[in-house]
């Protein structure tokens, strides 16, 4: 039976089956590199408090059951995702 992909699972398929992906040398040590990198990335060492209004607390907690997270970690997903570029806001003028 063939798996149906989406478009991106596609495209990752097509650049596999020709040749743009190579091997890495020394694959034990990148993995090591990386996790270490992922391991500082994530760390979390600072505490903050922020006042919130209730309606929004609630929004924030609903999502996050929906997304199957513990809400300070949605929260602290999504604070992490705009600070480093991958969230964008939305023009509003």
């Amino acid at each position: 039976m063939k798996m149906k992909l989406d478009k991106e699972e596609q495209e990752l398929q097509k650049s596999l089956e020709s040749g743009q992906w190579e091997s890495v040398d020394n694959l034990d040590n990148e993995i090591a590199k990386h996790r270490l990198i992922a391991k500082n990335t994530l760390k979390k060492d600072q505490r903050i408090n922020i006042r919130l209004s209730t309606n929004d607390l609630e929004a924030l907690k609903t999502n996050a059951v929906e997304l199957g997270l513990p809400y300070q970690t949605l929260v602290s997903s999504v604070l992490h995702q705009y600070v480093s570029g991958r969230l964008m806001q939305k023009d509003i003028r």
